[in-house]
């Protein structure tokens, strides 16, 4: 059994350690002052109050750990990354699923956790947490309200996360990150790569389906001479965007709309790009998606489809519990198999021409939205709050692991759609293709 004049943070220790089976790699503070853990880890988990544990318990899964950290109940000083490797152990802990613990064991670890104030009422979940919207999912005004929550937070603060480039999805690291290759050169170059594999010339007609703040648009018009519309729900996206295309002199070859991409009407158009677009589709949804963009394509138009895709194969039932992503970062959001993307596709008559897989890419601009983040906290939180930065800087590392370890990836998939006779337009090689 344990002590229970033992300090806070060494009963903490014991129990976690416990659970494990073996010492743990950071450092513990907790609200009594006390600590204990290796000098020189890479990283402290603060428990400012006893509270964190009743978050823990009352959401067993990572829902809890993101609550006792966005409300400020526990604290992380030094390596984030090296604090998200301990979430497993946590959610084990909360969920009471100790690993070989004897019958003693057990009962000395509930001991344990009674005299920590592990146990009583759940506390309130912070109020940057929301529930799912009510109507129908993916209706268009339920969807608008969940882009609403996740873009509308303020273009000053994308612009710390994002950088100069304003580009929300995965960057295309053509060199290693470093000072001689920056962020903002990584994003022009996925810029290009996606120009290149869509083929744009001067006098061809791009849309843009979910443009965000109009980068893509501007390479496009400016680089390759294209007249370009791009469409998004969000309010402040779409004012800056038009500041963007006004400032750089191309109101006569590029059009924002604050539009629904279902509501798009004015084809056919010679390329549209979707990125980092579907996540917000859902699978319910996605075989009208193909077939409403598709049916947007002139013969031999070409659509680019860039999104997050799952690694492993979807259960047959999806999980329903509630997820620190759901409630805090995409509402509604679904991440699917690339399978699905390219059957939808095909079934929506266009012809699937290429597939590229850019995970490590999105590990690396992941990495580097955080440093960006870390590096003006402070002014973060003046634009945001303290809750919504600490809810991006869980989000982006935890992200940032989940590509590097396998579970996620990104994906860009090309498809065409034929002329009457077959033609495809096509290059013969993809050196060719791809210059």
């Amino acid at each position: 059994m344990f002590d229970p004049g033992v300090a806070a943070a060494d009963q903490l220790r014991t129990l976690l350690e416990t659970m494990l089976g073996g010492p743990l790699p950071v450092r513990l503070r907790c609200w009594d002052g006390s600590e204990t853990g290796p000098a020189d880890a890479a990283a402290t988990v603060v428990f400012r109050h006893r509270r964190a544990l009743r978050r823990l318990v009352w959401a067993p899964n990572e829902l809890g750990l993101a609550r006792a950290y966005v409300s400020g109940d526990v604290d992380f000083d030094g390596d984030v990354f090296a604090v998200l490797d301990l979430e497993k152990v946590v959610a084990k802990l909360a969920r009471d699923e100790p690993i070989g613990l004897t019958g003693r064991q057990r009962l000395g670890a509930a001991g344990t956790a009674l005299r920590l104030g592990a146990v009583g009422l759940p506390p309130a979940p912070p109020p940057e947490e929301v529930r799912p919207a009510r109507g129908r999912k993916h209706s268009r005004d339920r969807d608008a309200r969940s882009v609403s929550h996740h873009y509308d937070v303020g273009n000053d603060f994308y612009r710390l996360v994002l950088g100069p480039s304003l580009v929300y999805s995965c960057a295309y690291w053509a060199e290693p990150p470093g000072a001689a290759y920056t962020l903002d050169e990584a994003q022009r170059d996925k810029l290009e790569l996606i120009c290149a594999k869509l083929g744009l010339r001067p006098g061809m007609r791009l849309l843009d389906v979910g443009c965000g703040w109009g980068s893509l648009l501007l390479h496009a018009a400016g680089e390759h001479g294209v007249s370009a519309v791009g469409v998004t729900v969000s309010r402040e996206q779409a004012g800056l965007a038009r500041r963007r295309v006004a400032g750089a002199g191309l109101v006569d070859r590029v059009e924002v709309r604050l539009q629904d991409y279902r509501d798009v009407a004015d084809g056919p158009y010679d390329a549209i790009a979707s990125v980092g677009m579907a996540e917000h589709v859902g699978l319910a949804e996605l075989a009208g998606y193909a077939r409403g963009l598709v049916g947007l394509l002139g013969p031999g138009g070409r659509l680019l489809n860039h999104a997050i895709s799952s690694v492993r194969a979807q259960p047959d039932r999806p999980d329903r519990r509630p997820t620190f992503i759901g409630r805090y970062i995409f509402p509604d959001g679904e991440v699917l198999p690339l399978s699905a993307t390219l059957d939808a596709l095909e079934r929506a008559g266009a012809e699937v021409r290429d597939t590229e897989a850019l995970r490590e890419h999105y590990a690396l601009t992941l990495r580097a939205w955080t440093a960006n983040l870390q590096g003006s906290w402070a002014r973060a939180e003046r634009e945001v709050g303290a809750g919504r930065a600490r809810t991006w800087l869980l989000y982006l590392a935890a992200a940032a692991l989940a590509f590097e370890r396998g579970g996620l990836t990104v994906h860009q998939v090309v498809a065409v759609r034929q002329d009457r006779h077959g033609g495809s337009g096509w290059p013969r090689t993809r050196a060719e293709w791809l210059g």
